[in-house]
């Protein structure tokens, strides 16, 4: 089976805006991304953009990327265009990859796309082992409340997405990495939007709300986004001294 990864950015985050451009030794964070996309080596790898800096910065450092509109309410959205813009025929799988988590885990992208091609899922996607219970509280960071315990060769159900649960049975950290099959990542387009998905800001839940199934896979680790400038002080200190 043939996998295809995109990986959508934009300048206007409203946390931290220009977010993608920010460097971490010496390269942007959505070119290290891209590069440990292209590490996985599980198929090509575009990033989709409406910012024309983003395609220059990505071009210059080897990658490729595709300007796409500046109307898209969503990341998946703004991916539907790429895959149409890319026009390949013969891929059974689209992995939509964070631009804002260049400390992702290569062996968790490799897992997932492998996870996919042998359940055949519709939808997948990760979770890690949540260590400090003040993050059930932190509404900024997603949870997931999965049908069984995640064991490491699982791929369990997702019951539901959230970010405030007193539930802590079968709940994880919610990594943002998705994967669909070329047909699911269609049909999902074309939904409107959830009246759960906008009261909770999270569109996997219009997947769940139209009876699309979301496998979850237990993730290695759990990858610091960047959101804030804290968060990009703190990974680049991380990233720099371990280089």
């Amino acid at each position: 089976m043939k996998t295809l990864t995109i990986i959508p950015s934009r300048m206007s985050a409203t946390r931290l805006p220009g977010k993608p451009l920010l460097k971490i030794n010496g390269l942007s964070i959505i070119s290290h991304v891209f590069k440990k996309a292209e590490q996985a080596d599980i198929g090509e790898v575009f990033v989709a953009t409406e910012d024309q800096e983003i395609v220059d910065d990505v071009t210059k450092n080897g990658g490729n990327a595709i300007l796409t509109s500046k109307n898209h309410k969503t990341g998946t959205d703004r991916i539907y265009e790429a895959f149409q813009i890319i026009n390949s025929k013969d891929v059974d799988i689209i992995l939509n990859l964070q631009g804002d988590e260049p400390a992702i885990n290569i062996k968790d992208i490799i897992g997932l796309n492998k996870k996919m091609i042998s359940t055949q899922s519709k939808m997948g996607t990760l979770a890690a082992e949540i260590k400090n219970f003040k993050d059930l509280k932190n509404s900024n960071i997603v949870k997931v409340i999965t049908k069984k315990d995640l064991k490491e060769d699982q791929f369990s159900l997702a019951e539901t997405f959230t970010r405030n649960t007193k539930n802590v049975d079968n709940i994880y950290h919610h990594i943002g990495i998705y994967c669909y099959s070329s047909e699911t990542l269609k049909k999902f387009v074309k939904l409107n939007q959830s009246k759960n998905e906008i009261e909770n800001r999270l569109e996997q839940l219009r997947a769940l709300d139209n009876n699309i199934e979301i496998n979850v896979a237990l993730a290695n680790s759990s990858p610091i986004g960047v959101d804030t400038e804290e968060d990009y002080l703190a990974l680049k200190k991380i990233m720099e001294y371990k280089d």
